[in-house]
């Protein structure tokens, strides 16, 4: 059985997709209570009305490591709230919802998460080494600490959380409905772009930003569907926050935190260097050595092909 197809051992009915999808909603949103009282109350503070304010502005009124805590802290919320819907809505266990595999395989999620991570951060430090004058140096010891203790506790769950909402339960769920691959593969990477529209890097850079958050949906979705698994989805994005989240910041990004380093650079200079070459170079490339690694074959069939009900015998049926 393949990944999608692990869906067909719960209960898979169309509406339970859809119910799921809301309840899921629901929790993201009850975790987003602290953020917004306590934003409330430090604009009461200030004479600011927050109705009034953008994101950016509503986020600087915060401490950064108390705004990251709570920023974070309604993704963990939502990831538990993905697990009880396939738990109790769909009788489906975490495993199925995260592999096709006899079990959980953590080694593909270390391998890509330190692959990435050393690639990433080792590519930073390269254009701090080129360019210093577009950083400055931000770190603070006590700060850092905290920092580290609510990114390492937070930020997995954050990225753990849109994995198994995009590339898991909408991709199962999607797939088993439409009963094809191609149909969840667009659906949730659009969707998953389209979520970050509000994040301050879109002001900055404009709509053209967009190809990157898209893009990165596909290169995440076409990872889950060739590998019959989360783990390296999981694993990639998990390394792609913590990383940055530790290393550099910069006024006009999502994450705000008391990183290493500060990027005081003009973004839109080099904006469609850094929106191209990951989508167009390095994501293929990384695709290509897993390909390598894990031995995918068959691409059309996993990514385009159709999805149909396995052999009743192969999965147990919930009356």
């Amino acid at each position: 059985m393949n990944y999608i197809q692990q869906a067909y051992k719960g209960l898979h009915e169309g509406w339970r997709y859809l119910a799921g999808t809301v309840i899921i909603i629901l929790f993201v949103f009850a975790g987003q209570i602290p953020f917004t009282v306590v934003a409330l109350l430090e604009a009461k503070n200030q004479g600011m009305n927050m109705l009034g304010l953008d994101e950016s502005t509503i986020m600087s009124l915060l401490e950064p490591n108390l705004n990251l805590f709570l920023m974070l802290l309604s993704f963990a919320v939502g990831l538990l709230g993905i697990f009880l819907v396939s738990k109790f809505l769909h009788k489906l266990s975490i495993k199925n919802l995260t592999t096709a595999r006899e079990k959980i395989d953590w080694q593909r999620f270390w391998l890509i998460f330190f692959g990435w991570g050393i690639l990433s951060s080792g590519l930073v430090l390269l254009d701090y080494y080129m360019s210093p004058e577009d950083y400055v140096w931000n770190f603070d010891l006590t700060n850092f600490l905290i920092l580290a203790v609510i990114a390492l506790a937070l930020v997995p769950l954050q990225t753990s959380c849109e994995e198994y909402l995009f590339r898991g339960y909408l991709m199962q769920g999607i797939g088993i409905v439409a009963k094809n691959r191609w149909v969840p593969l667009i659906v949730t990477s659009v969707i998953f772009g389209m979520l970050h529209i509000a994040n301050p890097e879109v002001d900055k850079l404009g709509y053209v930003i967009m190809i990157y958050y898209i893009g990165t949906g596909f290169f995440l979705g076409i990872m889950t569907l060739m590998d019959d698994g989360l783990e390296l989805a999981l694993g990639f994005h998990a390394a792609n926050n913590l990383f940055t989240a530790l290393l550099v910041t910069a006024d006009w990004t999502a994450f705000q935190t008391y990183s290493i380093l500060k990027d005081t650079s003009d973004p839109s200079a080099a904006a469609l260097v850094d929106i191209v070459v990951p989508v167009f170079v390095i994501f293929p490339i990384i695709l290509l050595i897993l390909s390598k690694i894990y031995g995918w074959n068959n691409w059309r069939e996993k990514l385009l092909g159709k999805v149909t009900a396995p052999p009743k015998e192969d999965y147990k049926i919930i009356e």
